[in-house]
C-alpha cells in the first residue's frame, strides 16, 4: 500500500540518496583507497580565516567516534532514513506506523549533530570539507522536508496510520 505521493516519496528520498552517495565517496576514497576524495584541494573559502581543506577535516581528531569514521555514521544515518521512508510508504499498517514514528525522531538525531560538526570545522579546525558540507546540507534539507510532511499531513508520533 502506497502512503506517499510520488512527489513526497521523491523529496523524502532524494536528499538521503545524495547524502549517502557523498558519504560513500569519502568512505571509499579516503578510508579504503587512502586518497583524498575528488575536488578536495585546499583553497581559501569566502569565510575569513577558514579554508576548504578536506584533508584537515578528515584527518582531525574530531573525524571519528571511538575509531568509527563520522562519514560511516553519516552513511548509516542516510540508509536508516531511506529504510524508514520506504517502510512507511510500502509496509503493512503497524510496521508503517512504527516507521513513521521512528522517522519523526530519527530526523532529530541528524539535525542535533550538524551544528556541532559545523562548529568543529569552522571554529576548531578553521577548515571545511566540501563533502561534509554537502552531507550537512542534505541532513538539514531532509529535516525540513520531513517536518513539512508531518505538518501538512497532520501527523504526529503515535497517531493512527491513514
Amino acid at each position: 500500500m502506497k502512503r506517499l505521493t510520488s512527489t513526497w516519496l521523491v523529496l523524502m528520498l532524494t536528499f538521503s540518496v545524495i547524502g549517502l552517495f557523498t558519504s560513500s565517496i569519502v568512505i571509499y576514497t579516503y578510508y579504503y583507497l587512502r586518497e583524498l576524495p575528488p575536488l578536495c584541494t585546499s583553497f581559501k573559502s569566502p569565510f575569513p580565516g577558514i579554508t576548504i581543506d578536506c584533508e584537515r577535516v578528515l584527518s582531525s581528531r574530531y573525524s571519528d567516534i571511538g575509531g568509527v569514521p563520522l562519514d560511516l555514521l553519516a552513511a548509516v544515518w542516510f540508509i536508516v532514513n531511506i529504510i524508514l521512508v520506504l517502510t512507511y510508504d510500502l509496509g503493512p499498517g503497524n510496521l508503517a506506523k512504527l516507521a513513521l514514528d521512528s522517522l519523526f525522531y530519527w530526523r532529530f538525531i541528524g539535525i542535533v549533530v550538524v551544528p556541532y560538526l559545523i562548529f568543529v570545522e569552522t571554529y576548531l579546525l578553521h577548515a571545511l570539507c566540501i563533502y561534509c558540507t554537502i552531507m550537512h546540507a542534505m541532513i538539514i534539507i531532509d529535516f525540513i522536508v520531513i517536518t513539512v510532511f508531518f505538518i501538512k499531513a497532520g501527523k504526529t508520533p503515535n497517531a493512527s496510520v491513514h
